[in-house]
Protein backbone atom coordinates (compact mmCIF):
# COMPACT_ATOMS: atom_id res chain seq x y z
CA UNK A 1 0.00 0.00 0.00
CA UNK A 2 2.33 2.50 -1.43
CA UNK A 3 0.05 5.12 -2.09
CA UNK A 4 -3.39 3.90 -0.73
CA UNK A 5 -6.36 5.10 -2.00
CA UNK A 6 -9.33 6.59 -0.37
CA UNK A 7 -11.06 3.11 -0.05
CA UNK A 8 -7.83 1.65 0.98
CA UNK A 9 -6.94 4.71 3.66
CA UNK A 10 -10.62 4.20 5.04
CA UNK A 11 -10.71 0.75 5.01
CA UNK A 12 -8.00 -1.91 5.74
CA UNK A 13 -5.61 0.95 7.06
CA UNK A 14 -7.97 2.36 9.37
CA UNK A 15 -9.03 -1.08 10.67
CA UNK A 16 -5.51 -1.45 11.62
CA UNK A 17 -4.71 1.36 13.34
CA UNK A 18 -8.43 1.68 15.17
CA UNK A 19 -9.11 -2.19 16.30
CA UNK A 20 -11.82 -1.77 18.68
CA UNK A 21 -13.06 1.63 17.56
CA UNK A 22 -13.26 0.19 13.86
CA UNK A 23 -16.34 -1.44 15.77
CA UNK A 24 -17.91 1.96 16.25
CA UNK A 25 -17.38 3.38 13.46
CA UNK A 26 -18.26 0.01 10.79
CA UNK A 27 -21.66 1.00 12.45
CA UNK A 28 -21.97 4.74 11.98
CA UNK A 29 -24.12 5.76 9.34
CA UNK A 30 -22.66 5.85 5.80
CA UNK A 31 -22.47 9.92 5.57
CA UNK A 32 -20.51 10.10 8.97
CA UNK A 33 -18.02 7.68 8.39
CA UNK A 34 -15.84 8.99 5.72
CA UNK A 35 -15.31 12.25 8.21
CA UNK A 36 -15.19 10.58 11.25
CA UNK A 37 -12.83 7.75 10.04
CA UNK A 38 -10.15 10.30 8.68
CA UNK A 39 -10.37 12.42 11.93
CA UNK A 40 -9.49 9.20 13.90
CA UNK A 41 -6.33 8.56 11.69
CA UNK A 42 -5.01 12.19 11.47
CA UNK A 43 -5.22 11.72 15.57
CA UNK A 44 -3.46 8.48 15.66
CA UNK A 45 -1.00 9.93 13.24
CA UNK A 46 -0.53 13.40 15.58
CA UNK A 47 -0.46 10.97 18.82
CA UNK A 48 2.20 8.78 17.34
CA UNK A 49 4.45 12.10 16.46
CA UNK A 50 3.91 13.59 20.16
CA UNK A 51 4.35 9.67 21.59
CA UNK A 52 7.51 8.77 19.91
CA UNK A 53 10.53 8.87 22.86
CA UNK A 54 12.84 8.01 20.86
CA UNK A 55 12.66 12.01 19.49
CA UNK A 56 13.33 14.52 21.72
CA UNK A 57 10.05 16.93 23.17
CA UNK A 58 11.80 19.76 21.65
CA UNK A 59 11.85 18.15 18.14
CA UNK A 60 8.41 16.48 18.90
CA UNK A 61 6.81 19.37 19.53
CA UNK A 62 8.15 21.29 16.33
CA UNK A 63 6.53 18.27 13.93
CA UNK A 64 3.37 18.00 16.01
CA UNK A 65 3.22 21.82 15.49
CA UNK A 66 3.97 21.50 11.79
CA UNK A 67 1.31 18.40 11.22
CA UNK A 68 -1.01 20.80 12.91
CA UNK A 69 -0.17 23.17 10.01
CA UNK A 70 -0.54 21.25 7.24
CA UNK A 71 -3.95 19.05 8.41
CA UNK A 72 -5.24 23.60 8.58
CA UNK A 73 -3.71 23.28 4.60
CA UNK A 74 -0.92 24.87 4.82
CA UNK A 75 1.01 23.41 2.29
CA UNK A 76 4.96 22.19 3.14
CA UNK A 77 5.81 18.49 1.23
CA UNK A 78 9.22 19.47 3.24
CA UNK A 79 7.48 19.38 6.92
CA UNK A 80 5.54 15.94 5.72
CA UNK A 81 9.16 14.47 4.17
CA UNK A 82 10.40 15.41 7.79
CA UNK A 83 7.72 13.55 9.48
CA UNK A 84 8.49 10.56 7.46
CA UNK A 85 12.26 10.29 7.98
CA UNK A 86 12.63 11.14 11.96
CA UNK A 87 8.47 9.88 13.50
CA UNK A 88 8.09 7.16 10.57
CA UNK A 89 11.67 5.65 10.36
CA UNK A 90 11.50 5.12 14.20
CA UNK A 91 8.00 3.15 14.81
CA UNK A 92 8.50 -0.37 14.93
CA UNK A 93 4.44 -1.07 14.73
CA UNK A 94 4.66 -1.92 10.66
CA UNK A 95 0.46 -0.23 11.05
CA UNK A 96 1.54 2.57 12.66
CA UNK A 97 4.81 3.93 10.28
CA UNK A 98 2.39 2.88 7.34
CA UNK A 99 -0.29 5.67 8.50
CA UNK A 100 2.69 8.38 8.86
CA UNK A 101 3.53 7.36 5.61
CA UNK A 102 0.79 8.06 4.18
CA UNK A 103 -0.76 11.49 5.13
CA UNK A 104 -0.05 12.80 1.92
CA UNK A 105 -2.84 10.85 0.62
CA UNK A 106 -4.99 11.81 3.67
CA UNK A 107 -4.45 15.05 3.38
CA UNK A 108 -5.82 15.19 -0.02
CA UNK A 109 -8.61 12.95 0.89
CA UNK A 110 -9.79 15.60 3.19
CA UNK A 111 -9.10 18.87 0.83
CA UNK A 112 -11.91 16.64 -1.05
CA UNK A 113 -14.29 16.67 2.04
CA UNK A 114 -17.12 19.26 1.75
CA UNK A 115 -16.62 22.54 3.70
CA UNK A 116 -18.78 21.69 7.07
CA UNK A 117 -17.07 18.26 6.98
CA UNK A 118 -13.50 19.86 6.12
CA UNK A 119 -13.48 22.13 8.51
CA UNK A 120 -15.00 19.98 11.48
CA UNK A 121 -12.07 17.47 10.94
CA UNK A 122 -9.39 20.56 11.23
CA UNK A 123 -11.38 21.97 14.18
CA UNK A 124 -10.98 18.40 15.97
CA UNK A 125 -7.36 17.54 15.05
CA UNK A 126 -6.44 21.30 16.19
CA UNK A 127 -8.10 20.38 20.13
CA UNK A 128 -6.76 16.88 20.23
CA UNK A 129 -3.24 18.23 19.15
CA UNK A 130 -3.41 21.15 21.65
CA UNK A 131 -4.03 18.02 23.96
CA UNK A 132 -0.89 16.52 22.47
CA UNK A 133 1.37 19.97 23.11
CA UNK A 134 -0.24 20.16 26.48
CA UNK A 135 1.68 16.86 27.47
CA UNK A 136 4.75 17.80 25.81
CA UNK A 137 5.00 21.45 27.74
CA UNK A 138 3.72 20.23 31.39
CA UNK A 139 5.22 16.62 31.31
CA UNK A 140 9.24 15.82 31.55
CA UNK A 141 10.90 13.99 29.12
CA UNK A 142 10.04 10.23 29.51
CA UNK A 143 13.39 9.36 30.40
CA UNK A 144 14.52 11.83 33.27
CA UNK A 145 13.25 9.96 35.94
CA UNK A 146 11.31 13.02 37.04
CA UNK A 147 7.69 13.05 37.83
CA UNK A 148 5.38 16.09 37.20
CA UNK A 149 1.39 16.28 38.31
CA UNK A 150 -1.19 17.90 37.49
CA UNK A 151 -2.06 20.79 39.98
CA UNK A 152 -5.61 20.77 40.67
CA UNK A 153 -8.70 18.92 39.37
CA UNK A 154 -9.52 21.97 37.16
CA UNK A 155 -6.28 21.26 34.88
CA UNK A 156 -7.44 17.43 34.53
CA UNK A 157 -11.04 18.39 33.42
CA UNK A 158 -9.58 20.73 31.01
CA UNK A 159 -7.42 18.18 29.35
CA UNK A 160 -9.85 15.80 29.42
CA UNK A 161 -12.13 18.26 27.37
CA UNK A 162 -8.59 18.44 25.01
CA UNK A 163 -8.31 15.01 24.52
CA UNK A 164 -11.82 13.57 24.63
CA UNK A 165 -14.29 16.13 25.22
CA UNK A 166 -13.95 17.76 22.07
CA UNK A 167 -14.43 14.43 20.42
CA UNK A 168 -17.94 15.22 21.86
CA UNK A 169 -18.12 18.29 20.05
CA UNK A 170 -17.31 17.07 16.71
CA UNK A 171 -19.39 13.67 16.97
CA UNK A 172 -22.47 16.41 17.48
CA UNK A 173 -21.77 18.33 14.42
CA UNK A 174 -21.57 15.55 12.31
CA UNK A 175 -24.75 13.87 13.63
CA UNK A 176 -26.65 16.99 12.98
CA UNK A 177 -24.71 17.12 9.39
CA UNK A 178 -25.38 13.97 8.01
CA UNK A 179 -28.41 12.55 9.72
CA UNK A 180 -30.60 15.72 10.25
CA UNK A 181 -33.81 15.69 13.07
CA UNK A 182 -31.73 13.10 15.47
CA UNK A 183 -31.28 14.67 18.72
CA UNK A 184 -34.83 15.84 20.43
CA UNK A 185 -33.33 17.68 23.39
CA UNK A 186 -32.23 21.37 23.03
CA UNK A 187 -28.69 21.94 21.11
CA UNK A 188 -27.08 23.30 23.93
CA UNK A 189 -28.14 20.62 26.34
CA UNK A 190 -27.17 17.59 23.55
CA UNK A 191 -23.64 19.49 23.23
CA UNK A 192 -22.54 19.53 27.04
CA UNK A 193 -23.93 15.88 27.19
CA UNK A 194 -20.90 15.16 24.36
CA UNK A 195 -18.61 16.66 25.71
CA UNK A 196 -19.28 15.01 29.31
CA UNK A 197 -19.46 11.61 27.67
CA UNK A 198 -15.57 12.24 26.06
CA UNK A 199 -14.74 13.57 29.81
CA UNK A 200 -15.79 10.24 30.89
CA UNK A 201 -14.04 7.64 29.11
CA UNK A 202 -11.16 10.16 29.26
CA UNK A 203 -10.96 9.94 32.88
CA UNK A 204 -11.30 6.01 33.06
CA UNK A 205 -8.58 6.31 30.53
CA UNK A 206 -6.61 8.04 33.22
CA UNK A 207 -6.85 5.85 35.95
CA UNK A 208 -6.66 2.94 34.05
CA UNK A 209 -3.24 3.64 32.46
CA UNK A 210 -2.16 5.56 35.59
CA UNK A 211 0.42 2.90 36.94
CA UNK A 212 2.11 3.20 33.01
CA UNK A 213 1.94 6.88 32.66
CA UNK A 214 3.33 7.24 35.75
CA UNK A 215 6.90 5.34 34.94
CA UNK A 216 6.81 8.26 31.77
CA UNK A 217 6.90 10.91 34.48
CA UNK A 218 3.21 12.12 34.19
CA UNK A 219 0.57 11.92 36.53
CA UNK A 220 -2.53 13.10 35.88
CA UNK A 221 -3.64 12.66 39.36
CA UNK A 222 -3.52 16.62 40.72
CA UNK A 223 -1.05 16.82 43.77
CA UNK A 224 -3.77 18.81 45.28
CA UNK A 225 -6.06 15.65 45.70
CA UNK A 226 -3.08 12.94 46.50
CA UNK A 227 -1.77 16.13 49.41
CA UNK A 228 -5.20 15.42 51.50
CA UNK A 229 -4.04 11.78 51.83
CA UNK A 230 -0.40 12.76 52.43
CA UNK A 231 0.80 11.57 48.99
CA UNK A 232 3.27 12.48 46.58
CA UNK A 233 3.23 11.70 42.63
CA UNK A 234 6.61 9.88 43.71
CA UNK A 235 4.55 7.54 46.24
CA UNK A 236 2.48 6.35 43.40
CA UNK A 237 5.26 4.22 41.75
CA UNK A 238 4.97 2.15 44.56
CA UNK A 239 2.23 -0.95 43.43
CA UNK A 240 1.71 -1.22 47.32
CA UNK A 241 0.49 2.49 47.53
CA UNK A 242 -2.87 1.51 45.45
CA UNK A 243 -5.37 0.94 48.78
CA UNK A 244 -3.69 3.99 50.32
CA UNK A 245 -4.30 6.46 47.01
CA UNK A 246 -7.69 4.30 46.72
CA UNK A 247 -9.78 7.58 47.69
CA UNK A 248 -8.44 9.81 45.41
CA UNK A 249 -9.02 6.60 42.68
CA UNK A 250 -13.13 6.76 44.75
CA UNK A 251 -12.92 10.31 43.87
CA UNK A 252 -12.25 10.34 40.47
CA UNK A 253 -14.63 7.76 40.10
CA UNK A 254 -17.62 9.34 41.11
CA UNK A 255 -16.97 12.30 38.78
CA UNK A 256 -16.73 9.71 36.30
CA UNK A 257 -19.86 8.45 36.76
CA UNK A 258 -21.73 12.38 36.75
CA UNK A 259 -20.40 12.23 33.60
CA UNK A 260 -21.62 8.76 32.44
CA UNK A 261 -24.84 9.74 33.39
CA UNK A 262 -25.30 12.71 31.18
CA UNK A 263 -23.84 10.22 28.34
CA UNK A 264 -25.99 7.83 29.00
CA UNK A 265 -29.16 10.99 28.24
CA UNK A 266 -26.98 11.74 25.18
CA UNK A 267 -27.59 8.42 23.82
CA UNK A 268 -31.36 8.11 25.21
CA UNK A 269 -31.77 11.72 23.35
CA UNK A 270 -31.35 9.84 19.86
CA UNK A 271 -34.79 8.24 18.76
CA UNK A 272 -35.18 4.88 19.19
CA UNK A 273 -34.82 4.51 14.81
CA UNK A 274 -31.47 5.46 14.75
CA UNK A 275 -30.10 2.06 16.11
CA UNK A 276 -26.44 2.50 14.57
CA UNK A 277 -26.43 5.70 16.43
CA UNK A 278 -26.76 4.44 19.55
CA UNK A 279 -24.62 1.60 19.26
CA UNK A 280 -22.09 3.95 18.73
CA UNK A 281 -22.31 5.92 22.06
CA UNK A 282 -23.70 2.72 23.60
CA UNK A 283 -20.69 0.79 23.07
CA UNK A 284 -18.13 2.65 24.66
CA UNK A 285 -20.45 3.65 27.78
CA UNK A 286 -20.64 0.02 28.58
CA UNK A 287 -17.54 -0.78 28.03
CA UNK A 288 -15.93 2.34 30.18
CA UNK A 289 -18.39 1.33 32.64
CA UNK A 290 -17.10 -2.00 32.83
CA UNK A 291 -13.45 -0.84 33.10
CA UNK A 292 -14.36 1.19 36.33
CA UNK A 293 -16.28 -1.49 37.76
CA UNK A 294 -12.86 -3.82 37.68
CA UNK A 295 -10.80 -0.13 39.00
CA UNK A 296 -12.69 -0.18 41.65
CA UNK A 297 -12.40 -4.11 42.44
CA UNK A 298 -8.57 -3.60 41.53
CA UNK A 299 -6.26 -3.52 44.91
CA UNK A 300 -3.18 -3.32 42.85
CA UNK A 301 -4.90 -0.43 40.36
CA UNK A 302 -1.43 1.49 40.53
CA UNK A 303 0.83 -1.59 39.27
CA UNK A 304 0.84 -1.43 35.47
CA UNK A 305 1.11 -5.67 35.36
CA UNK A 306 -2.34 -5.46 36.93
CA UNK A 307 -4.20 -3.24 34.53
CA UNK A 308 -7.83 -2.79 34.98
CA UNK A 309 -8.87 -4.23 30.88
CA UNK A 310 -11.92 -6.03 29.87
CA UNK A 311 -11.24 -9.10 28.32
CA UNK A 312 -12.26 -9.35 24.68
CA UNK A 313 -14.57 -11.96 25.26
CA UNK A 314 -16.37 -9.47 27.49
CA UNK A 315 -16.44 -6.65 24.79
CA UNK A 316 -18.41 -9.53 22.47
CA UNK A 317 -20.62 -10.34 25.00
CA UNK A 318 -21.21 -6.26 25.52
CA UNK A 319 -21.66 -6.35 21.89
CA UNK A 320 -24.28 -8.66 21.19
CA UNK A 321 -26.67 -8.07 24.29
CA UNK A 322 -27.10 -4.60 23.45
CA UNK A 323 -27.89 -5.10 19.37
CA UNK A 324 -31.36 -6.55 20.27
CA UNK A 325 -32.15 -4.15 23.35
CA UNK A 326 -30.51 -0.64 22.68
CA UNK A 327 -33.42 0.84 21.21
CA UNK A 328 -35.90 0.34 24.57
CA UNK A 329 -35.14 3.59 26.68
CA UNK A 330 -36.21 1.10 29.56
CA UNK A 331 -33.77 -1.34 29.04
CA UNK A 332 -30.94 0.40 27.91
CA UNK A 333 -31.10 2.32 31.68
CA UNK A 334 -31.85 -0.58 33.71
CA UNK A 335 -28.55 -1.90 32.11
CA UNK A 336 -26.62 1.52 32.44
CA UNK A 337 -27.86 1.83 36.19
CA UNK A 338 -27.34 -1.48 37.22
CA UNK A 339 -23.68 -1.13 36.45
CA UNK A 340 -23.76 2.29 38.21
CA UNK A 341 -25.24 0.86 41.20
CA UNK A 342 -23.05 -1.98 41.28
CA UNK A 343 -19.96 0.19 41.25
CA UNK A 344 -21.12 2.82 43.94
CA UNK A 345 -22.17 0.09 46.14
CA UNK A 346 -18.87 -1.37 46.11
CA UNK A 347 -17.13 1.59 46.96
CA UNK A 348 -19.09 2.22 49.95
CA UNK A 349 -18.31 -1.77 50.58
CA UNK A 350 -14.71 -0.90 50.43
CA UNK A 351 -14.75 2.72 52.13
CA UNK A 352 -17.49 2.19 54.64
CA UNK A 353 -20.11 4.56 55.84
CA UNK A 354 -18.10 7.45 55.91
CA UNK A 355 -17.61 10.14 53.44
CA UNK A 356 -14.70 8.31 51.17
CA UNK A 357 -14.18 11.68 49.71
CA UNK A 358 -12.79 13.81 53.40
CA UNK A 359 -9.66 13.01 54.85
CA UNK A 360 -10.30 11.20 57.87
CA UNK A 361 -9.38 13.10 60.96
CA UNK A 362 -5.54 12.38 62.57
CA UNK A 363 -5.48 11.25 66.31
CA UNK A 364 -4.33 15.21 67.21
CA UNK A 365 -7.24 16.28 65.47
CA UNK A 366 -9.99 14.37 66.88
CA UNK A 367 -9.18 15.28 70.41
Amino acid sequence: MSNPTRAELLGPLLKSVSRSFYLTLNVLPAGMRDPVGLAYLLARAADTIADTSLISPGKRMELLLSFRSQVNGVPDSDALTAIRAEVASQQIDSEEKLLLESLEPALAVLSQFEELDREAVREIVATLTEGMEFDLRTFPDENSGRIIALQEFAELDQYTYMVAGCVGVFWTKMTYAHVPETFTDPPALVMDRGVRLGKALQMTNVLRDCGKDLRIGRCYLPAMMLARWDLEPQDLLSPDMSLRARPVLFELVRKALDHFRAGIEYTLSLPALFVRLRLACLWPILIGLETVSLLVDNDRWLDPAKVSKIRRGDVYRILAVSVPMVASDRLVRMWTERLIARIEARMKELWGDSDPFAPKKSVAQSK
